[in-house]
């Protein structure tokens, strides 16, 4: 399948019936340690509709000095081929270190340490893969204190020596230029947006003085407007809407993706 053009949503079970039910939608995104051994119903009932599936990925840890996981890798792939994705994507970030499990996407510190740790780690998931990855920036609440990089040239360095695409979060470019008191503009003008793959939002809330990527509210009128300046400098080819938890009704969620295309410069979906 070629990669898809248009609206998507993050497929989750919770809302896997009002998802199918939206006219116009060119992709969904699943968690890639969700699917087990067979395609859900559901999911299934997309694809026919050849509506392409991302496989998108929380475990690996990427960043991790140690080596990923080879039974993790080896089950990444095999996921990507059940869904059949046109493309898959992970996290610059790590999950694990020293065989301890965070349970949460933690930042790596911008050095060129880091950057051969996640290097190496993409390469080895890259040789089991048989379609492109797409690495994401994470939203982090704290920065460490050796970072001898910008946060644009570490990722430009991982995207071009390992050749990946782009999976871009404006709602974490949004989060993380909140909480550090910077300009999300000047990050934009600073990446190379011509390896986007495809684009994430969502929406958050601030908890404690920060803004948190809850994915579990509506996307804000900030990220919107971020949306805007990033589709005035390049119209990504994808725009695919987070959401886990707290659930909205199904015309919420219409309304939600139809402000997303009409941003995007793509056609609603309703």
């Amino acid at each position: 399948m070629t990669p898809p053009y248009g609206v998507g949503i993050g497929w989750r079970s919770e809302i896997a019936g009002a998802v199918a039910q939206l006219p116009g939608l060119r992709a969904v995104e699943v968690v890639a340690e969700s699917i087990q051994e067979a395609v859900p119903p559901l999911l299934r009932a997309l694809m026919d509709q050849r509506v392409a599936v991302i496989a998108h990925g929380v475990r690996l840890s990427l960043g991790s000095a140690d080596p990923v996981d080879p039974a993790r890798v080896t089950r990444f792939a095999a996921t990507a081929a059940l869904v059949e994705a046109p493309l898959v994507s992970e996290h610059i970030a790590f999950v694990r270190a020293g065989g301890v499990e965070a349970g949460h996407l933690l930042p790596l510190p911008r050095t060129a340490a880091a950057v051969d740790a996640v290097v190496r780690n993409v390469r080895r998931v890259q040789a089991e893969l048989s379609v492109p990855l797409a690495l994401e920036p994470i939203a982090a609440l704290f920065d460490w204190p050796d970072d001898a990089m910008t946060e644009a040239d570490f990722l430009t360095e991982i995207l071009e020596r390992t050749g990946c695409q782009l999976l871009l979060d404006v709602a974490n470019v949004y989060a993380n230029a909140r909480n550090r008191g910077t300009d999300p503009v000047a990050l934009l003008d600073a990446l190379p947006l011509e390896r986007i793959a495809y684009v994430h939002v969502a929406g958050g809330e601030e908890i404690g003085g920060l803004y948190h990527d809850t994915h579990a509210a509506a996307v804000p009128e900030p990220v919107l407007a971020l949306l805007g300046e990033l589709c005035d400098r390049h119209r990504p080819p994808l725009v695919l809407l987070e959401r886990d938890g707290h659930y909205p009704p199904a015309a919420h969620m219409r309304s939600e993706l139809d402000a997303i295309a009409r941003v995007s410069g793509y056609p609603v979906i309703t």
